[in-house]
């Protein structure tokens, strides 16, 4: 179906973005997946290719863009590789809206520059060991000193994308006691430098799927951090976090269209080559009433997200709209992915072929940002049930 939503500019992006993919990471992803990483200096490269600054400010080094739609084109096009860029994501999609709506003016020009070039890479610590979804039951505390110069941190997080290569943490944390009358005040987010005294990387996390995404454990033994690198306002974090739920959502529903959109692309290529009983697979009835199915459903999921991105560039996208366009790009790309995945056989199976790649990558896109369960609780609020 013809797309109105990207324009010139944005199309010469995705051209950059998909030679870069295919010089600069298709050859050496295999060893990014033995390693669970990128190698660190692979972020700089994305920082000298601009991919980090597009939002970014001018005076702090960026181009100084508005909206999502650049972001989405890089989505698109690592999906269509079967790749992708790390943690990167984390950094671009979630760090960076906290940074520009909540840091004051100094905390932007000590981060961002470092931020857009690579040289800074950041994560968020959110979810704790017994704390997934229900964000107010964070047990992770800070304590201000006595003499006000700094907060001592104490806990732990786990899942924590971008954990092991990060060098700035945004750590959502306890600053006042808990209120059962209220469980969502009293939280704060610290930024916190990762050399720092007492801050620990446990674990590196091993995936069924997005194992080129280091996850980690963290811990924090009395970490010192500087009242400077409190963000925003102290106990108004969960407000924060619920501010930028509405773009990581659509985030989310773009990256499930995209891997759907490349499943069906991966099928396509396989079907016509691979022979069964003498004729080619794409031959079969079955294989074209499946990928008439999936075309189908790929055809509504970017109907989805294109009407989802327009509206968020006018910032007309609300709650219940990027958790509908998450629940049914998600749900549907799984559909999708595993009937793709089914045409290739056996072949499907094994992890050279990027279709299976994309089936275990897709898996969690149910689980973050909101669960399925989550998502439709919302909808169903929206509806006032």
């Amino acid at each position: 179906m013809r797309r109105t939503v990207f324009t010139e500019d944005h199309e010469a992006f995705r051209e950059t973005i998909r030679d870069f993919i295919a010089n600069e990471v298709v050859p050496v992803y295999e060893s990014w997946e033995t390693e669970g990483h990128p190698p660190r200096d692979f972020y700089r490269k994305l920082g000298a290719l601009g991919v980090y600054g597009i939002e970014v400010p001018e005076e702090y080094g960026g181009a100084g863009e508005s909206g999502f739609k650049y972001q989405a084109v890089i989505a698109e096009e690592t999906a269509r590789a079967g790749v992708t860029f790390g943690s990167s994501g984390v950094h671009t999609g979630l760090v960076l809206p906290y940074l520009l709506e909540y840091a004051n003016e100094e905390q932007k020009r000590r981060w961002l520059p470092g931020f857009v070039s690579g040289d800074l890479m950041t994560a968020i610590a959110m979810t704790e060991p017994g704390t997934g979804s229900d964000l107010a039951g964070i047990a992770t505390t800070a304590r201000l000193s006595e003499d006000g110069t700094h907060y001592v941190l104490n806990g732990a997080k786990t899942f924590i994308t971008g954990g092991v290569l990060a060098d700035l943490v945004l750590v959502v944390c306890r600053t006042s006691p808990y209120d059962p009358e209220n469980r969502r005040a009293g939280l704060s987010i610290l930024c916190v430098d990762t050399t720092s005294p007492g801050y620990t990387v446990g674990r590196k996390l091993k995936k069924i799927g997005l194992r080129t995404s280091d996850t980690a454990e963290l811990a924090f033994a009395d970490v010192r951090v500087p009242v400077e690198n409190l963000l925003g306002e102290e106990g108004r974090a969960f407000s924060y976090l619920t501010h930028n739920l509405v773009q990581e959502r659509l985030a989310i529903a773009v990256s499930a269209y995209a891997a759907s959109a490349a499943a069906v692309r991966f099928a396509l290529q396989y079907v016509k080559d691979r022979r069964v009983f003498g004729k080619a697979v794409a031959e079969f009835q079955n294989t074209k009433f499946t990928l008439a199915d999936c075309e189908a459903q790929v055809v509504a999921q970017q109907s989805m997200v294109d009407r989802a991105l327009e509206l968020y560039q006018r910032g007309e996208l609300t709650v219940a709209d990027a958790a509908a366009a998450k629940l049914f790009c998600t749900e549907s790309a799984s559909t999708v992915i595993d009937k793709c995945l089914q045409l290739h056989g056996g072949y499907g199976y094994i992890l050279e072929y990027p279709i299976a790649r994309l089936y275990t990558d897709n898996r969690v896109f149910r689980i973050y940002g909101g669960t399925s369960e989550v998502m439709r609780s919302i909808i169903a609020k929206s509806l006032g049930l």
